[in-house]
């Protein structure tokens, strides 16, 4: 019997692709996927997806979805807390591992380990140390479509917001900018694929500019702002 697993999804393509390459491995039964939603807007974090775009994506992979919705900017016991009881049910399933799409970020695997484990779970890394430019070619090759949703402004400005990704939007990136935006230079949504029993229809709205401001770790530091580039997606 294999075992039990639940996918956190982000509705971009490295969740997409991670999902492909676990269910052609066939070595984990994946029961649920999980997504993190903000309660109040009804949106992927950092995403910026739809709720209605996300259930299109879940009913179309046909796994079951689970949304855990959090505050609009909830404090670390507020998270532990909603997480902790979200991670109980879905471990009185008799889940026993959680898969993720990260690809090099060292101290955020390390994290989503020590949470699982104080839990007796086991974190899965299908793409772990794969090459990033190897992964988006192969990707594409794959027949995925995916759909910038936002951007960071520090690494790219709001001409990349609402662009598809393929060679052109590849080799017009910056040197300094990671294939997969995997250092959270761009967030994508994707639409259509292997792992899709059709693809998902949308409509591309506007894009709007938000700012988030950083916190400060000395009290002498400048007031600075993270600013981010959103187009909205509309469900058809």
């Amino acid at each position: 019997m294999k075992p039990k697993a639940i996918f956190n999804w982000s509705s971009g393509k490295d969740s997409a692709f991670a999902l492909y390459k676990t269910l052609k491995e066939n070595r984990f039964e994946v029961d649920f996927l999980l997504t993190s939603i903000n309660k109040e807007y009804q949106r992927i974090s950092m995403h910026g997806v739809h709720v209605s775009l996300l259930e299109k994506q879940a009913a179309s992979i046909g796994i079951p979805l689970i949304k855990m919705e959090l505050p609009k900017e909830p404090s670390m016991q507020e998270y532990r807390e909603i997480m902790s009881k979200t991670m109980a049910e879905i471990q009185s399933q008799g889940i026993t591992h959680s898969i993720f799409g990260d690809i090099f970020l060292e101290d955020l695997r390390t994290y989503r380990e020590e949470q699982l484990k104080s839990i007796s779970m086991e974190a899965v890394f299908p793409l772990w140390k794969q090459n990033t430019s190897d992964l988006i070619r192969e990707f594409l090759d794959l027949g995925f479509k995916t759909i910038v949703t936002c951007v960071n402004e520090t690494y790219l400005d709001k001409s990349f917001a609402g662009r598809i990704i393929d060679a052109d939007f590849i080799a017009d990136l910056p040197e300094n900018v990671d294939p997969c935006g995997e250092n959270g230079e761009f967030h994508t949504f994707t639409f259509d694929g292997p792992v899709f029993k059709n693809p998902v229809l949308f409509d591309i709205g506007e894009t709007v500019k938000k700012t988030h401001t950083k916190p400060k770790s000395d009290p002498d530091d400048r007031n600075e702002d993270y600013v981010f580039w959103f187009c909205d997606l509309i469900s058809k």
